[in-house]
């Protein structure tokens, strides 16, 4: 995720980033500009008067269609934005859930023996989650004692060893069994995180609304030069390359931000919470 200062506005001008969508759209903006050329250069030298005169009533079309695509943006932005907001917020409570658990265990285990696997399991489920929504197989960041199979569910493995080793503890007389109630609840809010997080991963916007979006946004970019032409003349090139990059740039920060938990540059800083997550629980079940 890319930390910035708001109030500065000239880097925000000036400077162009790999999420920019100025780069990603720069060859379309150059074909767009030949296409609007094209056509200004047509019009303007081939087209008969009576034929002008009706394609000049276009530009009606585009007022009304124009406010149409206004509302359908703002629709897919706000949808995408949401679920970065609620990604956010999720791992949010999985950073509480993991404090909460890490408090508990320090009162209700003095000793370090016993705390030791807690200290190891609770970061390694934040790891875990973090590598099964990015499908990466790359597991070096998790610090296991535990045989487990790369095959299955790594989250869920992680919560029913915790659950395991809290019954266990129950078992032998260390923890009552109002302290397990209270244990569970937390170790339960672990599996609700993660079934949270697959639900946003796993359900993307409808496929028929995102090629509707884009099919408008193009067939409407392309159809402004024939209205416009007699206006603007071949200062129809700049403007129609404008409008198309503020068009296509809202669904292209769409598309990045509706799924939070990569590591693109505009994703949720996911690395850096399981980290604090590792950093925090330590402090806690580390013998002062």
């Amino acid at each position: 995720m890319i930390n910035y200062n708001p109030k500065d506005w000239f880097i925000f001008i000036f400077r162009v980033t790999k999420a920019d969508t100025f780069r990603k759209l720069l060859p379309l903006m150059l074909a767009v500009s030949v296409y609007a050329g094209l056509i200004a250069y047509l019009e303007t030298n081939f087209l008969e008067k009576d034929v002008a005169d009706n394609v000049k009533n276009l530009g009606l079309m585009h007022t009304v269609l124009g406010f149409v695509i206004s509302l359908l943006l703002v629709f897919r932005t706000n949808t995408a934005y949401d679920r970065w907001w609620e990604g956010r917020k999720i791992w949010g409570s999985l950073t509480n859930s993991a404090r909460n658990l890490a408090i508990k265990i320090r009162a209700f285990l003095p000793e370090e023996n016993d705390r030791r696997f807690f200290r190891q399991m609770i970061p390694n489920y934040a790891f875990a989650l973090k590598n099964l929504l990015r499908e990466n197989e790359d597991f070096h960041e998790i610090d296991s004692v535990l045989d487990l199979k790369r095959d299955k569910h790594f989250p869920n493995q992680l919560a029913a060893a915790i659950f395991q080793k809290v019954s266990d503890l129950h078992l032998e007389g260390k923890i009552s069994a109002a302290q397990l109630l209270l244990l569970n609840e937390e170790v339960k809010s672990l599996t609700d995180v993660c079934g949270a997080c697959e639900r946003i991963k796993n359900t993307p916007i409808p496929f028929t609304y995102s090629v509707f979006i884009k099919k408008f946004v193009f067939l409407y970019v392309i159809t402004l030069p024939f209205g416009w032409v007699f206006s603007l003349g071949y200062f129809i090139i700049p403007v129609v390359v404008l409008i198309m990059y503020a068009l296509a740039s809202l669904e292209l920060i769409a598309e990045e931000i509706e799924n939070p938990f990569g590591s693109d540059e505009n994703d949720l800083p996911i690395d850096q919470i399981c980290h604090n997550i590792r950093k925090h629980v330590g402090e806690l079940l580390t013998e002062a």
